[in-house]
């Protein structure tokens, strides 16, 4: 059992990003942390941890190491489970991080529920719009919206996401329909964040790449939803952050041929596909039922959604 603590203390380390840190998290000393660390290393004969006065980072070898005892001890963790209740229960606590609007809008609201079904459940949810490093952050998993490319990660599609280019009546008012791409950025403000990847738009001659300038510089999307509400502009937005602005009328679908790519998702991202911990699978489980490939923001849309020749009859 001592190296399976040793492993425990390492993968701790790697969590509270100091051995300090981890030190408090299991009442032991730094120095007894370093000591059980060292002991790892040399019973694996690599080095897994660069250690500098202020902070440690994992090695290549570390880094795989890391993402099989998270999975050992999530497997001992349910062994133990199964034992004292009976069957495989989610206990302990579950680090998120999730998209910041998103994680307010549609995580948040149902929390409660989540946790009342599963009580010996906490939760940890760190809301932001960079991509965390789950492994080396030590996240259990994060929820992406994104266009996936190939990783070691695991994914899990939760929904569909639908981003379509769209302004205010009083912004479209002022300046016009615009008829075109070319007119769009010729003529028309293109609201986006800095950090926001170009728009790529699939439309009558295949993905074409846009590229926006706008007045504003901002790296919050959130700031970009205000100011396309205030009509200061177009912007593509997905419809789970403007389905009921849309409903309302106060916002309205431009240059309804133009849809983002197909291929982005709403994705529960994981280390491991084996011996994933019982916490992870049921808040994947719940939030793949609350969403599903018809998710309850897209109600009342179809029209828009089904294509651009049903989105102008409409």
């Amino acid at each position: 059992m001592s190296n399976l603590t040793d492993m425990e203390i390492f993968a701790r380390v790697v969590g509270a990003g100091s051995m300090s840190a981890a030190g408090r998290e299991m009442s032991l000393s730094p120095a007894v942390v370093s000591k059980r660390i060292r002991r790892l290393e040399d019973k694996l004969g690599t080095r897994l941890l660069q250690r500098t006065t202020r902070q440690i980072a994992m090695t290549e070898a570390g880094q795989g190491f890391y993402e099989r005892v998270v999975a050992i001890l999530a497997s001992v963790e349910e062994a133990e489970a199964f034992v004292s209740r009976g069957s495989a229960q989610a206990r302990g606590t579950l680090k998120v991080a999730a998209p910041t609007s998103f994680g307010r809008l549609h995580i948040a609201p149902y929390l409660g529920k989540f946790l009342k079904d599963n009580p010996d459940l906490s939760i940890n949810l760190d809301l932001g719009d960079d991509f965390v490093d789950i492994v080396g952050e030590g996240y259990d998993l994060a929820i992406r919206i994104a266009e996936l490319s190939d990783s070691s990660l695991v994914a899990r599609k939760l929904a569909p996401v639908h981003r379509i280019l769209c302004a205010a009546p009083s912004y479209l008012a002022e300046h016009g329909e615009p008829a075109t791409i070319e007119d769009l950025l010729e003529n028309h403000v293109c609201l986006a964040a800095v950090n926001q990847d170009p728009w790529r738009l699939m439309g009558p001659h295949g993905i074409e790449t846009v590229r926006t300038i706008a007045p504003i510089r901002t790296n919050s999307s959130e700031v970009v939803r205000e100011c396309l509400l205030a009509g200061v502009g177009v912007a593509l937005r997905s419809t789970w952050d403007i389905g009921p602005e849309l409903r309302e009328g106060k916002l309205k679908i431009v240059l309804p041929q133009y849809r983002a790519s197909k291929d982005v998702g709403l994705h529960a991202v994981y280390p491991s596909r084996r011996f994933l911990p019982a916490k992870v699978r049921v808040f994947i489980d719940f939030l793949a039922g609350l969403y599903g490939p018809s998710p309850y923001w897209d109600a009342g849309l179809d029209a828009w959604l089904e294509g651009p020749d049903t989105a102008k009859a409409s």
